[in-house]
């Protein structure tokens, strides 16, 4: 209970004349306690009098805090009469000062001093009446109350002036204890100040108080509200989110203003199609309605940024000199004449057409003869960029054409991106090992192409992600492949095929000589003055330790060399030039890997050589035969599919049909086992053209005949003995030039194919063409033959270790 009467004391009013200390947004209530600090000069002068004179002083506050040396009518008339506690004055010649507010107080005039404000105050009287004392204890009582729920709210209250509160027993400390905690305007708290009837006061103090504890609730719903919105990995954005409500609550209006005038900006800047124009204003528009650290929010930016990430009208300028084109193409690569003819020719047409459409070409050839590395020439000889996508293993659909943005972590497809990386809208694009696609439940990469590489449907390809279409006509595609069978025909159809068969011998001591050795050399860091290859040395290489259709064995023995060359020289300190010949190649690579112009020992008894096409080029390809005494059986061996093994019981039949002929009886068959063996069993092999191979070997053995060991055949055979065309003839005469063959035998349809043959294999090489399998053995078996019968030999000219089990599959 308060004790009124004691608040009710006459007291008497007196005047001072004191020193006074303007104050800048601070209004000091008696009975209050706070430090200043003191800077303006006739301030520090005013509180060293005060303190000299020990009459107190005069605290009130300027009207305006921005005012540095104010005047008469920039200060409030009423204030607080103060005692100074202590004064300190600090090494940056400011003062702080703790004063104590003891008594109201009103300026009743200025007395003139130059060092600092002399004012003539007069204590303020206390006004309340007897009829007024229950409505005091009823507001009291109710700020009491309030200023603990304030309290709580407001964490600036210390929570020890909680429990003082309640004891004070004085009305006129009690209010202006609670002002002094009020964190409102400095107008609201002069105006308390200035109020000398007690319950007038406070019923000021409780409607400030009541307003302050509303807006603090407010703030503590928005804070609430703010921590439901966000997840528990977003605490970072807390600020933000909490900013964000604030100005939600207040009416203001929220919208990342400087990123959209960015977008904006670069929307202007960015010479876009009609389609994605529009596109990115409707994003745009999505995006300015949605809280910028939402989920959505980000996949939209995202999106916004690829599509002005991507190269839409931005291209190179092709070269028009078809000469300098040619002689970038020839500089990089020996050979390869019909690819360079077919980039001259596109070139042409393209400096001649005003409609220029991209070029969809696909390389087809064994491993190593240069298609990546000639699509990369293409790219430099048209001042193209270049660009490559393997497709090997490629299994997801969505890595062609992306997927849709509305998934966690979306991308475009590898398509877009490679562009993006390029820069340019007409790339030289290299679709590598295109024969290599795989599919599963994902989709199937290879429909997905089909967009890519149909010229009528490129114009308009349409990614998942990006949603809008996008013209790839400008780009020139490359596809390589070893193999065409693997191939959809559906792809083969939009492509125009060149095959780029196995390298000759001296096309591989051109492509050594001009280019492997020196790029091995830099490689290892070796120079001319440290090695130097020669012709024989480069010869034996190829001979004796390759047997490939390309160069990249060529070049990894080469490398080999210059490695052992390089530690040498480092570990010995030998500085003579070495030079490596034919005989030292030895000393370096070791044992020779391969024979070299070895055929067969001996003409032998059903052993023929046969030609076989596989994914690394051409091979020789044996057939054994033996017969031996039984009940007409037929065994094949030498893991043979199944079109090798019809061929065999095709070629068995022939040989039946032609027993009189051949002076063998009608029913020899029922007398004897045959037992037909392709060597190297481990190595699947397939394919009908191995048939006149093996009608020549059964014969053979069957007529006790030897086949001539320079001799080699490919051929599919029919029951009347037709021989028919095979495919692969360049591949397989490379080989059979490569395994020193003198003869080959061809079906006489395959004429046509020998015009792609290298001129050089040609004069090597007897090309003997045949119709039927009767010219075939007339030109197999030797004709003054002995019948002496060696034992049967597992090897055959070329065909020694060239593949491991299951590397390849052989189509015979």
């Amino acid at each position: 209970m308060f004790d009124f009467n004691k608040s009710k004391e006459n007291i008497e009013k007196s005047r001072l004349t004191i020193p006074l200390l303007p104050l800048r947004d601070v209004v000091v209530f008696p009975h209050m306690i706070v430090p200043l600090f003191v800077g303006r000069e006739k301030s520090i002068n005013a509180l060293e009098s005060a303190m000299r004179h020990e009459k107190g002083i005069f605290l009130t506050a300027q009207k305006s805090a921005e005012i540095d040396d104010p005047v008469e009518d920039d200060i409030y008339t009423v204030g607080t009469i103060g005692n100074i506690i202590q004064l300190l004055r600090l090494p940056d010649g400011t003062v702080k000062a703790l004063v104590e507010g003891v008594e109201r107080g009103v300026i009743k005039n200025y007395i003139p001093n130059e060092d600092f404000f002399l004012v003539d105050v007069e204590e303020l009287g206390k006004g309340y009446s007897a009829e007024s004392d229950t409505k005091m204890e009823a507001l009291i009582r109710n700020i009491a109350e309030a200023f603990t729920r304030y309290g709580k709210l407001n964490r600036k209250v210390p929570p020890e002036m909680m429990g003082p509160m309640s004891s004070v027993d004085d009305p006129e400390k009690f209010s202006d204890t609670v002002a002094a905690y009020l964190h409102v305007k400095l107008d609201e708290r002069q105006k308390v100040l200035e109020t000398t009837d007690i319950v007038v006061r406070l019923e000021k103090i409780y409607a400030l108080l009541m307003a302050e504890i509303e807006i603090l609730e407010v703030e503590g719903r928005i804070r609430k509200r703010v921590k439901t919105q966000m997840e528990k990995t977003q605490k970072d954005y807390y600020l933000n989110e909490q900013m964000r409500a604030i100005q939600k609550e207040m009416g203001e209006e929220d919208s990342f203003k400087g990123e959209m005038k960015e977008l904006e900006k670069k929307l202007k800047e960015k010479k876009l199609p009609e389609e994605a124009h529009q596109k990115v204003e409707q994003e745009m528009k999505k995006l300015k309605m949605m809280s910028p650290m939402s989920a959505e929010a980000t996949v939209v930016r995202n999106y916004i940024d690829w599509i002005f990430a991507l190269p839409w009208c931005e291209k190179t300028e092709d070269k028009k000199d078809l000469r300098e084109s040619e002689r970038i193409l020839e500089e990089d690569h020996y050979g390869l004449k019909k690819v360079k003819e077919r980039i001259l020719e596109y070139l042409a047409v393209q400096i001649l057409s005003k409609k220029k459409k991209g070029s969809i070409l696909c390389f087809v050839g064994p491993p190593g003869v240069g298609k990546t590395s000639i699509a990369k020439s293409i790219a430099r000889a048209t001042n193209r960029k270049f660009v490559r996508l393997s497709l090997g293993g490629l299994r997801d659909e969505a890595e062609i054409r992306g997927h849709r943005k509305t998934y966690i972590g979306a991308m475009p497809g590898k398509i877009i991106q490679l562009l993006k990386k390029a820069g340019t809208s007409n790339p030289v694009f290299c679709l590598d090992e295109i024969d290599k696609l795989s599919s599963d439940f994902r989709g199937d990469p290879a429909s997905a192409l089909l967009e890519v590489l149909d010229p009528e449907q490129n114009i308009a390809f349409n990614d998942n992600y990006i949603e809008v279409d996008y013209d790839l006509s400008d780009i020139m595609f490359i596809t390589t492949a070893n193999v065409l069978q693997t191939i959809p025909a559906a792809l083969q159809d939009r492509t125009e095929v060149i095959r780029i068969a196995g390298y000759t011998e001296p096309e591989k001591l051109n492509i050594a000589r001009k280019y492997l050795v020196a790029k091995e050399m830099e490689a290892n860091g070796l120079t001319e003055k440290n090695i130097a290859f020669s012709d024989g040395a480069l010869l034996t290489i190829i001979r004796k330790y390759t047997r490939e259709a390309g160069v990249r064995n060529l070049e990894r023995e080469i490398a080999s060399i210059c490695r052992k060359v390089a530690r040498r020289i480092v570990t010995d300190g030998n500085t003579r030039k070495i030079k490596m010949s034919s005989k030292s190649v030895e000393k370096y690579l070791g044992i020779p890997k391969f024979k070299f112009g070895e055929v067969e020992g001996k003409d032998r008894v059903g052993l023929t050589v046969g030609l076989a096409w596989t994914e690394v080029g051409g091979e020789l390809l044996t057939i054994e035969s033996s017969v031996l005494r039984g009940t007409g059986k037929l065994t094949l061996t030498g893991k043979l599919g199944d079109v090798m093994q019809e061929s065999a019981q095709a070629a068995l039949t022939y040989v039946r049909s032609r027993a009189s002929d051949l002076g063998l009886d009608e029913n020899f068959y029922k007398k004897v086992d045959i037992h037909v063996h392709a060597p190297e069993g481990a190595i699947p092999k397939d394919g009908p053209s191995a048939g006149i191979a093996m009608a020549t070997s059964i014969t053979s053995a069957l007529l006790k005949k030897k086949v001539r060991r320079d001799l080699a055949m490919t051929g599919e055979i029919t029951l009347r003995g037709r021989v028919l065309p095979i495919g692969g003839l360049k591949e397989k005469l490379l080989a059979a030039h490569r395994g020193h063959i003198k003869t080959v035998i061809i079906p006489s349809e395959n004429e046509k194919d020998l015009a792609e043959i290298p001129a050089n294999v040609l004069r090597e090489l007897e090309i003997v063409l045949v119709e039927n399998a009767d010219d075939v053995l007339q030109r197999a078996f030797i004709p003054e033959d002995k019948t002496e019968i060696y034992p049967y030999e597992t090897g055959a000219a070329g065909a020694t270790g060239t593949a491991g089990a299951g590397e390849m599959r052989v189509n015979a």
